[in-house]
């Protein structure tokens, strides 16, 4: 199974991208939604349209799913 099969091929926007982000650093989704300056229900929905989007399944697939990004390449979601 290729990356692009197991995580998807979609890119996410930048929003989504602050989001991982905050997420792969370990906040909750309430500390996120203070951060970015919105509610946590929203931050619930831009969490279940990223892992749809990456093909993932919950918070830790997403955090490896950023950290592998980050370390390989500058452009860290290209």
């Amino acid at each position: 199974m290729s990356a692009d099969e197991r995580y998807g091929s979609r890119v996410p926007s930048e929003r989504e991208r602050r989001v991982i982000q905050l997420v792969a650093e370990g906040l909750k989704n309430c500390e996120v939604a203070r951060e970015i300056g919105t509610t946590e229900h929203v931050v619930k929905n831009y969490l279940r349209v990223i892992y749809d989007k990456l093909g993932l399944w919950n918070r830790v697939e997403l955090a490896l799913w950023y950290e592998a990004r980050r370390t390989g390449s500058p452009a860290m979601m290209a």
